[in-house]
């Protein structure tokens, strides 16, 4: 991997980090100047993108104000708020972006910054996965609730049992998670998706059959994370709860 490298390939007619990228004790890029480059038009929608890379940079335990600065300037005469980023903090906000958008699939995703704060790739990779999953589960919910589960916490510990073949308890016992904790939080990217798999096939069967219910709906879900377990245990040869528990980034 080469050790110099600009933090985007961008189209010839395009402007690239370099171009818009300014020098005050080191280089950094203004977020609506950066907003255009990813071919955002407005800075409401690119907030999005903007705000989940400051969540993941807050769950990396990376500090937020040095890579993220909020800032007010003038622009054509009016007074506006805006964020300098550093290389990092652009490559947290590309790879958060809109991949529908050419601008965002082109970005490269590697940055000096970035080699510097995190050894592996994976780890940004990891915390992005882990709220994608807090978020489908949320969404799992509200499927659930609408298909007469009254009671979540029992249907969702179906799902867990299906993939672990045990409780949800259990894991945590088993990898020496404390009891307050999610397990989630000490889960490595396989595993993650692999839960993210199950959750949304879960919901994705109740809101597409006419299975309702309380008990039917834990008996899907406990069904879906069955399969999730047998195609881990095919592909990797691994049980999901032999998989190692991995240091937290949430505090």
């Amino acid at each position: 991997m080469p050790e110099q490298m600009s933090l985007f390939h961008a189209e010839p007619d395009r402007p690239n980090f370099e171009d818009l990228g300014r020098s005050n004790g080191g280089k950094f890029c203004y977020a609506r100047n950066f907003m255009v480059m990813l071919g955002y038009e407005s800075f409401q929608s690119f907030s999005k993108a903007l705000n989940k890379a400051l969540a993941t940079c807050t769950a990396l335990n990376i500090a937020v104000v040095e890579n993220f600065k909020q800032v007010r300037r003038k622009v054509n005469g009016e007074d506006i708020d805006d964020f300098k980023l550093t290389r990092f903090a652009c490559y947290l906000t590309s790879t958060n972006g809109d991949v529908r958008k050419p601008e965002v699939a082109q970005a490269v995703t590697m940055a000096e910054a970035f080699q510097r704060y995190i050894q592996n790739a994976d780890d940004v990779e990891r915390v992005q996965i882990r709220e994608d999953v807090s978020d489908r589960e949320k969404s799992l919910s509200q499927a659930a609730s609408a298909g007469g589960v009254v009671d979540f916490a029992y249907f969702q510990n179906k799902g867990y049992l299906g993939l672990y073949n045990m409780n949800l308890a259990s894991p945590k016992l088993h990898k020496g998670i404390p009891s307050n904790r999610s397990p989630l939080d000490f889960m490595g990217k396989e595993e993650l998706a692999a839960n993210l798999f199950r959750i949304t096939q879960t919901e994705a069967k109740i809101r597409t059959s006419d299975v309702r219910g309380q008990r039917a709906l834990e008996s899907a879900a406990l069904s879906i994370g069955k399969k999730v377990r047998t195609m881990m245990i095919e592909i990797r040869g691994i049980a999901p709860e032999s998989y190692p528990r991995l240091k937290t980034f949430r505090t």
